[in-house]
């Protein structure tokens, strides 16, 4: 994959730069501010970028407004948001546009690198990969959808698990259930959504969003 990494702190932007080499990938270029890291996203449209929250100069939110920026001029582009703070309001609108390709760690959770890598590979194939502190916190308002509403407690535990990037598989091992039953419960909830299956649409994906980004 062709990666851009926006970080400020240099001993973690060089440290996630070995790292991502060491898997493979290809860092095409680093980005230590808000500025940078837009004109960086516009110039070399990555397959996936690491971006820092909170930047110089100010260091509030530089890096996600220009990530914001950038999805809004390349719709799609996939972006993993990596910080120390949930950013609730513009978590939601980076969800906002329904197009996938999102994910929001916090840099506390990250506890080994197998488990980075393979998040950022979900979000560059379209996916989502949340960190189950960023979806409580935007929960954490409360529900007004009335699909989700129908949905029973064991189908929102498998929508949150699959909000994360857990496979059916994945799901099933965490839930003490067997994979057939989680496609089940999947299934059952794609109709609950009004998901319906269509070749040019990711069901996984569109229910995550329809899930997080309830208003």
């Amino acid at each position: 994959m062709r990666i851009v990494v926006a970080e400020d702190l240099y001993l973690l932007r060089d440290g996630m730069v070995r790292l991502l080499q060491a898997y493979g990938h290809q860092v095409v270029a680093t980005a230590t501010t808000g500025p940078e890291t837009l004109e960086a996203l516009l110039t070399w449209r990555p397959d996936v970028a690491v971006v820092d929250v909170r930047m110089p100069p100010t260091q509030s939110d530089e890096g996600l407004q220009a990530a914001l920026a950038a999805r809004r001029e390349v719709p799609g582009l996939p972006i993993l948001i990596l910080s120390q703070h949930v950013e609730q309001l513009y978590a939601r609108e980076l969800l906002a546009d329904g197009s996938g390709g999102i994910g929001y760690f916090l840099k506390d959770s990250v506890f080994d690198a197998d488990q980075f890598v393979d998040a950022l590979e979900r979000v560059a194939d379209g996916g989502t990969a949340m960190d189950p502190a960023v979806i409580a916190k935007l929960l954490s308002s409360g529900s007004s959808n009335r699909r989700l509403g129908q949905l029973t407690e064991r189908e929102h535990s498998v929508l949150g698990l699959m909000a994360e990037g857990l496979s059916n598989q994945a799901i099933g091992q965490r839930l003490f259930l067997s994979e057939s039953a989680i496609s089940k419960y999947t299934t059952s909830l794609f109709g609950k959504l009004g998901i319906t299956d269509d070749d040019t649409n990711n069901r996984r994906v569109l229910a995550v969003l329809t899930y997080l980004n309830n208003p």
